[in-house]
């Protein structure tokens, strides 16, 4: 049984921290699948330059800011968090075309 409070129900910080677990988890499956895409783009891609797109980077960061903007959280956090999780995406996505270039 889920008994994981929303944030403005929590009365107790055992609630807060078990909330922020919860979503903390759901977090690394989420993740887990954005990086299960990054494996598809490295096998899907002709060539190794194909890698980084900063159209697309730009695309993204973009989309995250307003969607941010939309749900009330500050877009600077969100881009800059996203920001890093580009870049660490792009590196895993170098590593995993040069792992199937062998």
């Amino acid at each position: 049984m889920n008994t994981t409070l929303a944030g403005p129900d929590c009365t107790t910080m055992a609630e807060v921290r078990a909330g922020v677990d919860a979503v903390d988890r759901a977090l690394i499956a989420l993740l887990a699948e954005r990086f299960a895409y990054m494996d598809a783009a490295a096998r899907i891609k002709p060539v190794r330059a194909a890698v980084r797109d900063e159209a697309r980077k730009a695309q993204v960061l973009a989309n995250v800011r307003a969607e941010a903007d939309a749900r009330g959280v500050p877009e600077a956090v969100a881009a800059a968090l996203w920001e890093q999780l580009i870049e660490a995406s792009i590196a895993y996505e170098l590593d995993a075309f040069d792992r199937r270039a062998r």
